[in-house]
């Protein structure tokens, strides 16, 4: 591979200037593109079962949906679909049921005795509504949402499946914006400051 080699004199200056041009083949693109360890801002039209489906859930440019990739913490078949891409770039694709969150498991259907709900010997009757999401937490402690399903005389079925078991998913949306993590997310594994996390 040659190289052209432009020489130019200015008389003035007395200087010589030597310009080198790379041919086109050359140019090397320096897009950032979604992948592991980028911080990604992107919008998002989730939609059950395909393109035409039910809106689940709008995320636009007004408060888009950043986050850092690779961490562990997004869906794999989310992250891969995005992966590749580059800043500026629309995607639509499906993820079944059980590239999503699963089927549904009616183990996790339980019925709980209605003390655990009281306080101060009183039950909040709009608390264990039908359709309400109550926070609780596990053997271990970590915090399980679970859905009221049913209110029985003494007791309450809960659902504690993902509101989304059971469901395929269609995702349309653009990337906005990649971007390398500072040190700090890269540490800390999520993103900081606007649209992430204050510490």
């Amino acid at each position: 591979m040659f190289f052209k080699i432009i020489t130019i004199i200015r008389k003035k200056l007395g200087r010589q200037h030597i310009l080198v041009l790379l041919p086109t083949c050359l140019l090397i693109n320096f897009s950032m593109k979604v992948s592991k360890n980028t911080v990604v801002t992107l919008t998002y039209t989730l939609r059950k079962d395909n393109a035409e489906g039910d809106v689940i859930q709008k995320v636009d440019e007004s408060k888009p949906f950043i986050h850092l990739f690779g961490t562990g913490t997004l869906l794999p078949a989310f992250e891969s679909s995005l992966n590749g891409l580059e800043s500026g770039e629309n995607f639509a694709f499906n993820l079944t049921a059980e590239e999503a969150y699963g089927n549904s498991n009616e183990e996790a259907i339980i019925e709980l005795e209605k003390e655990i709900f009281e306080v101060g010997g009183l039950i909040d009757k709009e608390m264990i509504a039908v359709g309400k999401i109550i926070t609780m937490q596990d053997q271990d402690g970590n915090p399980l949402d679970g859905m009221v399903v049913a209110v029985k005389d003494n007791g309450i079925i809960m659902d504690f499946n993902h509101p989304l078991a059971g469901k395929n998913l269609h995702f349309s949306g653009t990337v906005l914006d990649i971007r390398d993590p500072s040190e700090n997310e890269r540490s800390h594994k999520h993103v900081h400051g606007n649209g992430g996390y204050q510490h």
